[in-house]
């Protein structure tokens, strides 16, 4: 079973403010709450509270996993490329005595603000709850287990792990993703059919157990 946590785009969105900061770059989801607090004050900080809840990939080279680099016109120079204004830990472009060195890595380069992983496809999926009738549909990450796709559950249905989940009559392993357990993602059958992907949403089905157990 994958134990990693997966988080979409949207997840990382809605963590956008300052107090609340998160970001996306090279698959990785980080929370710089932490970094942002303990730099409170520093105009270095703006880029990155600009790009709250945004992926910034495009910052990095993802060979080097550094920040991109240029040859700088004027000087002929190695620089930074920061197109969106230098940020914190980025040198001067110009030797600067007053700039410290003495930060070790750069935050780009710690895994102490990582929280997850970046989900490379997300898709919708209807669940629908057969005791009840009530059915939701929820953006899960295709990398997922059916474990985390219940996880995300829970908030509709607190009782969802006393349910048998089903897919088209068949007992779906919990363990595995929506893909191992042969529900297939037909976006791009969809998309090459001009078909509207959202009204053919794939449904799985809960089938209660007569056991009211909570998470």
């Amino acid at each position: 079973m994958n134990n990693k946590k997966y988080y979409t785009q949207y997840e990382v969105s809605l963590h956008n403010t300052v107090d609340d900061i998160w970001v996306s770059y090279l698959g990785k989801v980080y929370d710089l709450t932490p970094l942002i607090k303990e730099h409170a004050g520093d105009v270095l900080l703006k880029p990155i509270v600009e790009m709250a809840g945004k992926d910034i990939s495009h910052w990095f080279n993802s060979k080097t996993r550094d920040i991109r680099t240029h040859v700088d016109p004027l000087t002929g120079c190695v620089k930074y490329y920061t197109p969106n204004g230098r940020f914190l830990h980025v040198p001067p472009p110009w030797p600067c005595s007053d700039w410290p060195t003495d930060f070790g890595r750069p935050w780009w380069s710690e895994t102490r603000y990582e929280v997850g992983v970046l989900s490379g496809k997300t898709r919708r999926i209807r669940i629908v709850n057969t005791l009840t009738s009530q059915e939701q549909t929820i953006e899960v990450c295709t990398e997922e287990s059916l474990h985390a796709i219940l996880q995300r559950y829970l908030s509709y249905n607190a009782h969802a792990a006393s349910y048998t989940w089903k897919h088209n009559g068949e007992t779906l392993d919990m363990d595995k993703t929506l893909g191992d357990n042969g529900i297939r993602d037909e976006d791009e059958d969809f998309y090459e059919l001009r078909m509207d992907s959202e009204r053919f949403t794939q449904a799985i089905h809960l089938h209660f157990n007569d056991d009211l157990t909570e998470f």
